[in-house]
């Protein structure tokens, strides 16, 4: 058989890079390669469409392990000790093996996590109250009731970079507090209790080398500050630190940037003279992918955001409910959510494979490049005074802001798109309009986590406040004409753009003429008139349509499904509102429509 295999491939030589570019060239015909294939991330990063042999790669240190006992957790808010515990017990029972409490007032421990077993369950305390009551009972608790003290495994997050860079304040003894719970639970190895959490950062906007480059930042600015309370170390801190990220949805760099945090916490320890010591790393689904308009697709974004931070090599997931972000977590959501991390886990093998993507040209590379970002962004950081003083002095802030702008920019002209959202609406949701966001926080001293869907859902808001003041929805009328493959397309673009909005959209009616189309559709009940059809049919009639039309009805938002440049003016002389194209603004667009819509309103 091998000899056979060997005789085969003898017959194919191997193709080398320059013949690939050279096919790909051609292929191309005259187009340029690097702004039609190489992708240019807000990373700051070019990521080539082929690696292979030729290319000279980078391999990162100390990127992690696959856990093969992936921590599948489910966040539990605790509004009593008994409720609680109701709740794990049903979690675990669902095949969770990680519970996140949320606690936000004082808690009986032995009555909160009475009947789990702490030597199999992974159990987690956010706190914020109580903090050392709290620590000591639990770790009390934890003593009888272990087999192993290296068997107690989870984390304490006292929200000390989390709150502070959502509220710009730091609670008085917050660091002390801390110092104290480390030392409690220095016996239980396992048990992390410094927790760095960065999902803030994504979570406001931040790219991927942010959010690695800044959470590092504030461990070490954490550390800086432990290291001045009695009885801790650099060495102690390392030995307890758990770090949380959040998952976007680019997926490649979020498996990369796992793996580069992973290297990069190793780089910093040592830096300190540490080398031996193990932290958990804990990813959660992020809060800026989600959307509350056709919001079962965040069951789809959540999966493959679990797929990436797995292949990631993290220790643990959090995935939200699909629904969390405008409702109240259902049985069947909770439950949804809990399935993706099991079923990736255990069906589709990717807990059961040692690093599968260990080797893997693309991800090896962006990893190092992810990486060398977040260092050099981390030493830009330090050396201007290290974390504390540039989030006092908004410089994190502001470079956060940069990339968010650019971000929601690229979900406006729908270059980065998002189901649901900004592309393949759902016209048949009914959506409840209070879900909605009618504005975005604007201060810029903190950080906010938000959804990217934001602007695109005050749109949303503001045709459901036109529904409310006209008493009925505006509809789009998709009038066309002319090439039947033109004015096909045209439609279906203009259909799925318009769509956006939450305005009814008709399908596309056909005319056998272009002065037919204008005087039948100047006389419907529509509010929104698109015209649809070919450029050259455009050059011959699209002008006599926008004066037949116009002659009709004045009132009628008026567009064009294409931008035929040179009678654009003309059209717009004559009345024509507008052009829907490939590289309009959505908001830009839809707001204009309804500026119109809602001065005929008034009228």
């Amino acid at each position: 058989m091998s000899t056979k295999n060997n005789t085969l491939f003898s017959e194919f030589s191997p193709v080398t890079k320059e013949a690939w570019l050279e096919k790909v060239n051609i292929d191309l015909k005259g187009g340029d390669f690097n702004k039609r294939l190489v992708w240019k991330n807000l990373n700051g990063i070019d990521i080539q469409p082929l690696y292979n042999t030729e290319d000279t790669i980078k391999y990162l240190k100390n990127t992690g392990e696959n856990a093969q006992a992936l921590v599948n957790y489910r966040t539990v808010e605790v509004a009593s000790a008994e409720q609680g515990n109701a709740l794990a017990l049903k979690a675990i029972e669902e095949g969770i093996n990680g519970i996140i409490f949320q606690i936000e007032s004082k808690t009986v421990v032995s009555t909160l996590i009475e009947g789990i077993d702490l030597n199999t369950i992974t159990v987690s305390f956010v706190l914020t109250d109580s903090v050392l009551d709290f620590a000591t009972d639990f770790f009390t608790y934890a003593e009888k009731n272990v087999s192993n003290k290296a068997n107690l495994k989870g984390y304490f997050d006292l929200g000390v970079i989390s709150n502070y860079v959502r509220t710009a304040t730091l609670k008085p003894h917050t660091f002390e507090i801390l110092a104290k719970v480390m030392v409690l639970g220095r016996a239980f190895s396992n048990f992390k209790t410094v927790t760095i959490s960065g999902t803030t950062f994504l979570d406001a906007g931040a790219n991927q080398v942010q959010e690695v480059a800044y959470t590092l930042n504030a461990l070490v600015y954490v550390i800086e500050e432990l290291e001045e309370r009695e009885g801790v170390s650099a060495g102690h801190v390392f030995d307890s630190l758990h770090i949380q990220l959040a998952i976007g949805s680019e997926y490649f760099v979020e498996m990369s940037k796992y793996r580069a945090l992973n290297s990069l916490v190793h780089k910093i320890a040592h830096s300190y003279g540490i080398t031996d010591f193990k932290f958990t790393l804990t990813a959660k689904t992020s809060v800026w992918t989600k959307s509350v308009t056709d919001a079962h697709t965040n069951m789809l974004r959540a999966t493959t955001e679990a797929m990436s931070a797995i292949l990631g090599n993290v220790d643990g997931i959090l995935v939200d409910a699909y629904d969390k972000e405008f409702n109240a977590s259902s049985d069947f959501s909770n439950r949804i959510s809990g399935n993706i991390t099991t079923i990736l886990k255990e069906e589709s093998y990717f807990g059961k494979v040692s690093n599968p993507v260990d080797g893997s040209y693309y991800v090896e590379e962006v990893s190092s490049k992810v990486a060398a970002k977040a260092l050099e962004l981390f030493k830009a950081i330090e050396s201007a005074g290290g974390f504390f003083t540039a989030f006092e002095n908004e410089s994190i802030q502001k470079q956060i802001a940069e990339i968010r702008q650019k971000k929601i920019k690229l979900i406006s002209q729908r270059r980065l798109s998002m189901v649901g959202v900004n592309k393949y609406p759902n016209l048949m949701e009914k959506l409840n309009a209070e879900v909605l966001c009618s504005g975005a926080d604007v201060n810029t001293k903190v950080l906010k986590p938000r959804r990217a869907s934001l602007e695109i859902e005050m749109l949303r808001k503001a045709s459901e406040d036109i529904v409310a003041e006209a008493g009925k929805r505006p509809i789009v009328e998709l009038t066309s004409f002319g090439n039947l493959t033109m004015r096909k397309a045209r439609a279906a673009f203009a259909y799925d753009f318009i769509g956006v909005s939450g305005f009814e959209v008709w399908q596309e009616k056909s005319y056998n003429s272009a002065e037919e189309a204008a005087e039948t559709s100047a006389k419907s009940e529509s509010s929104v008139v698109v015209i649809c059809s070919s450029d050259p049919d455009y050059d011959a009639h699209a002008l006599a349509f926008v004066k037949t039309f116009r002659a009709l009805n004045s009132d009628k938002v008026l567009l064009l499904a294409g931008y035929p440049e040179a009678i654009l003016e003309d059209l717009t002389a004559a009345g024509l509102d507008g052009c829907v194209h490939i590289k309009s603004d959505v908001i830009q667009t839809i707001s204009s429509i309804q500026g119109k819509i809602q001065k005929h309103i008034k009228k």
